[in-house]
């Protein structure tokens, strides 16, 4: 049976720091599953720094979009982050939402279908007020209902702010 843990928060909350430590104390060996693309230098500059905080005990695997594809059964996993991955598919479909929301969360329940335990970093982006643009209303809205099922199905939810992990579930 899969197990979920979902730690979400604003940008530079501490998620990612604090995933990787819950991670590196369920396991010695667990898996790092990036799903960020690369879209700018900056970008790769940012991931670069995140490859550069992890040691050799993690087994780092890239994949944009079909997570469940890689065998990962009896293992402990850290998802970084869900908001690249609707990302991903918000993107490819043109920003359909209802295509990307159907399409994601196919793939988390796909996912979950593998015996293994999951830490799952997203955003809350919608925190801050509603976006001016209509594309980032409709990401916004995607984002907020994909954390709403991963939550649902998760055994406990952390919530980040200024470094400090609050339990919400």
């Amino acid at each position: 049976m899969a197990q979920v843990i979902l730690i979400t928060g604003g940008q530079r909350s501490g998620k990612s720091s604090y995933a990787q430590k819950l991670a590196l104390q369920m396991s010695d060996n667990p898996i790092y599953m990036a799903t960020s693309r690369i879209w700018d230098e900056e970008h790769q500059e940012r991931i670069k720094r995140h490859q550069a905080d992890r040691g050799a005990e993690w087994t780092n695997i890239e994949e944009d979009k079909k997570l469940s594809k890689h065998p990962i059964a009896g293992r402990v996993v850290l998802i970084d982050c869900v908001t690249l991955w609707l990302t991903n598919y918000f993107f490819d479909n043109d920003s359909n939402i209802d295509l990307s929301l159907q399409e994601a969360k196919n793939e988390f329940n796909k996912l979950l279908q593998q015996e293994a335990t999951f830490i799952f970093v997203s955003n809350e982006i919608g925190l801050g007020g509603m976006p001016a643009d209509p594309i980032q209303r409709k990401f916004t809205d995607l984002q907020g209902w994909m954390n709403q099922h991963i939550a649902q199905a998760a055994v406990e939810v952390y919530m980040m702010v200024s470094g400090i992990p609050l339990k919400v579930k």
